[in-house]
């Protein structure tokens, strides 16, 4: 039997003139969920990303065999 659980993060525009703004400062935020869930013995399952307005949520999806 697997044990799931979703993680949702996020994180918002500023004006710049770096597109990938988003993508840089978020790296170190997703990394840190992905170290805590495995620390549990969690395995990412799946990712899922929208954006409304001037924000973008990134989901983060782990499973685990219990």
């Amino acid at each position: 039997m697997k044990e799931y659980k979703v993680e949702s993060l996020t994180f918002y525009s500023k004006l710049t003139t770096d597109r990938n703004h988003i993508a840089k400062s978020s790296q170190k935020a997703v990394q840190e969920k992905l170290d805590e869930y495995a620390k549990n013995g969690y395995q990412l399952a799946s990712t899922d990303a929208t954006s409304f307005g001037a924000a973008v949520y990134i989901y983060l999806y782990f499973e685990k065999e219990v």
